[in-house]
């Protein structure tokens, strides 16, 4: 157990940026149940800033909740990550299957049905329920008032303007920001908003929300730090989903022709994972060339750029081999579905992986986090600026 007070470090903005990837969003739950694991057990947040999108929008609200307790929150969103069935988040039966494929199948034979035309190839119905259970969003203005936390930020994609907008509740004084394809708006974070943040394209239907119906954030987020410091944070802590490449990539020998599967999960990783490995290169550049410009010359220069000091804690293993080993768990008409746009076989458990929502894959990710939160435990208790009284570690 390690000691930390907000009321002794009341400057600190430390953030917690937590991006989108699908079923992979239980690795988070698992790094975030090691920093609670650091914490005294009664510890509000140490992050009063908190950024999500698309999966890592409700990991982000769930968090913002119970901001006065870390833990009770961290344990809210383990017990839903932990029991998790896909039937809770999409429908999977064969009849909601067939139904979806008919719709598709009659749409593109007569050339479209109009104000019919099919709008997603899975329905999300089952999760609104679900969210509304676990996420009373009308809380999240009481752990503001309470100076537990700073602001929250939730971004999704406009598919009017084609911005990414990032929506957020927080203290009076935060300002909107109007950058280049993004922006920022005050609003009172619903179950809408987190519903549109993770409505990833072609697989479920986008929200309205206003008069401009959004999708999944991740699309166009080309800065996803970029939230957490406009909301004014000077740290941040980053949780990916995806195993850091230290080496050459690791390809796999195909035969013949990618499969729609293949295809698709390219797409989906390129849209969830690309841009937070950019922007991460551009802020290390960034603090790199400051710290090699004296502070009377950017006095001078009037540039208003300052350092941040970002942790990233990425999975040790690949998140893919691992969905590999849980695909016969998903419903079988589900399975029967991915076959045939050739998610089956090896290279097309990158697809699969965004969809296994499912208790012993969200587990083990879960697991996985945990140990490798635990492995940067020096990191993470430095940048928390913890103090340690020598109290040794239980496990898990």
């Amino acid at each position: 157990m390690l000691w930390w007070s907000k009321k002794e470090q009341p400057d600190l903005k430390t953030a917690l940026v937590l991006p989108g990837g699908g079923a992979r969003g239980a690795y988070q739950v698992g790094v975030l149940r090691a920093i609670a694991h650091l914490l005294p057990k009664d510890a509000p947040t140490p992050f009063p800033i908190i950024t999500g999108t698309s999966a890592g929008s409700i990991n982000a609200t769930a968090l913002a909740i119970h901001a006065e307790h870390f833990r009770r929150g961290v344990l809210l969103i383990s017990r839903v990550w932990g029991n998790f069935h896909v039937d809770q988040v999409f429908r999977s039966d064969s009849l909601g299957l067939m139904r979806t494929g008919a719709h598709w199948l009659t749409a593109l034979m007569v050339g479209g049905l109009g104000k019919r035309n099919p709008v997603s190839l899975l329905d999300r119905a089952p999760l609104v329920p679900l969210l509304q259970r676990y996420l009373p969003c009308n809380r999240i203005q009481d752990a503001i008032d309470s100076g537990a936390l700073h602001a929250l930020g939730i971004t999704a994609n406009s598919y009017d303007t084609g911005h990414s907008v990032t929506f957020f509740q927080g203290v009076d004084a935060l300002e909107p920001w109007d950058r280049h394809r993004r922006v920022g708006y005050p609003a009172r974070i619903t179950i809408d908003h987190l519903m549109a943040s993770s409505a990833i394209p072609f697989m479920f239907s986008a929200v309205k929300i206003g008069n401009e119906y959004f999708g999944d954030g991740s699309m166009r987020q080309i800065a996803p730090l970029s939230p957490a410091v406009h909301l004014g944070a000077n740290k941040i802590l980053v949780v990916g989903i995806r195993k850091r490449q230290t080496g050459p990539e690791d390809y796999r020998n195909r035969n013949g022709y990618p499969t729609l599967a293949e295809i698709a999960g390219n797409i989906l990783d390129s849209i969830f994972l690309d841009s937070l490995d950019t922007d991460l290169e551009r802020l290390q550049r960034i603090n790199k060339t400051i710290s090699l410009i004296p502070d009377r010359r950017l006095e001078q220069g009037g540039v208003t750029l300052r350092p941040l000091d970002v942790l990233r804690i990425s999975p040790s293993q690949s998140i893919d081999k691992i969905a590999e080993r849980y695909v016969h768990l998903l419903p079988k008409p589900l399975i029967y579905l991915l076959r045939g746009v050739g998610a089956m076989g090896g290279h097309g458990a990158t697809l699969i992986s965004y969809l296994l929502f499912e208790k012993q894959f969200c587990r083990e990710l879960m697991a996985l986090g945990f140990r490798d939160a635990m492995a940067r435990r020096e990191d993470i208790v430095q940048f928390l600026e913890l103090e340690e009284p020598g109290a040794s570690q239980a496990s898990p």
